[in-house]
């Protein structure tokens, strides 16, 4: 089964959105602008309910069926941009210096609403859907505090869904997996302190230019050789600060990095063997070296009927060639985890075709993605919640 034919009919009035929205990012959890203009649609669709301020910007809206009572369905959205300067050249490029729409949550934004739309417009379910648009994906963990707030109890949502464009795969085409699809976060700074001294008398000092050299070599083993093969992790160093002069060694320096983990359990190892590979280090070079290690997303784990449901909402648009139901998982962070931790759903990627990558100055969200998207989401909520045929 295609697209659905409003959703085609919808793609313009919802690109414009989009386009508005690329026009006027905001970072984190201040979106003023952004969340104004989501809830003056919302109440311009007239959904039943719409509350704003949870995590300070977020926005819920509920749209009641026709059909009679039901479960609640909650389907969320993403709304915050990144502090990048954009180098696309479009007309509707960014007009706020310094921040600009480059992980298409502009486009999440705009589908989300077009799929209000068009429930508000049939309501052709039985009970409940929420419609969530969330603050501060970007790191600063907004839909944790949505969670915290308590909106999956406030709201009666039994099972929850999320949608990611994905750069690389074509537009119309979708992708999923049951279990681990994005990984955990964390990230370290590493401090290392050791007796500065004149450059050219060494053996006078600790020098922790060369201690935090071996560190950076030594950190990765604990991706060769302390990591199961089968496991995916990733430990990068990206950043390495010290010393102000040609001549003089300096007292300290500081290394920071982040590590990616689909496990639990190794995401919690990591922590344990950075800072013992730290300990040694530092004992082997009379240096002290303080480790401070900060966990953040945790896994996106897809539950699996939810999972096997996404999928096949998605094959009845894409059809089965369409659809990639074993898609490798991303090692990049979301934070819709922390949603799949506290109720049952599914995450799931739509095809933004041969873009620029994710968090990329030149990346555009491409428009021709939004009746897909629309689509996805209403057939998601209809057959979850009993459309009459």
């Amino acid at each position: 089964m295609p697209i659905l034919n409003r959703a085609a009919e919808l793609q313009d009035e919802v690109t414009g959105w989009r386009r508005t929205l690329h026009a006027r990012p905001e970072l984190m959890f201040d979106l003023h602008e952004t969340a104004a203009f989501v809830e003056g649609k919302l109440r311009e669709f007239g959904c039943d309910t719409v509350e704003t301020g949870f995590a300070k910007t977020g926005v819920v809206a509920l749209i009641k069926g026709r059909l009679g009572d039901g479960p609640t369905l909650g389907l969320r959205s993403d709304m915050d941009a990144l502090p990048l300067t954009e180098i696309t050249g479009a007309p509707y490029a960014s007009e706020t210096p310094g921040a600009m729409h480059a992980c298409g949550h502009d486009g999440h934004t705009a589908m989300l609403l077009g799929a209000a739309k068009y429930l508000a417009e049939t309501r052709n379910f039985a009970g409940t859907v929420a419609v969530i648009f969330q603050p501060a994906e970007e790191g600063g963990g907004g839909g944790r505090v949505m969670v915290e707030e308590g909106i999956m109890e406030r709201f009666n949502i039994e099972t929850v869904y999320g949608m990611h464009n994905k750069p690389g795969l074509p537009v119309g085409q979708f992708a999923i997996r049951p279990g681990p699809i994005m990984a955990a976060t964390a990230e370290f700074t590493i401090t290392i302190k050791g007796r500065g001294g004149h450059a050219a008398m060494p053996y006078r000092t600790i020098d922790p230019i060369v201690i935090g050299s071996q560190l950076v070599q030594a950190l990765q083993t604990f991706v060769s050789r302390n990591t199961d093969p089968i496991d995916s992790a990733v430990l990068s160093v990206t950043k390495f600060h010290g010393g102000d002069a040609y001549n003089i060694i300096p007292e300290q320096v500081e290394l920071a990095g982040t590590v990616r983990t689909l496990r639990t359990e190794v995401a919690a190892y990591a922590r344990d063997r950075i800072v013992a590979i730290c300990e040694g280090l530092g004992a082997a070079n009379d240096a002290t070296i303080d480790v401070d290690y900060h966990f953040n997303y945790p896994v996106t784990f897809n539950h699996a009927e939810q999972a096997q449901f996404a999928g096949e909402t998605a094959i009845a648009i894409a059809g089965a060639d369409g659809v990639d139901l074993a898609v490798d998982p991303m090692m990049a962070g979301e934070d819709f985890s922390y949603m799949l931790e506290k109720r049952p759903g599914a995450f799931i990627f739509v095809g933004n075709g041969d873009s620029a990558g994710l968090h990329n100055p030149a990346y555009d969200f491409n428009d021709e993605a939004i009746p897909y998207g629309i689509s996805y989401w209403v057939r998601l909520a209809e057959t979850a919640l009993g459309k009459r045929t």
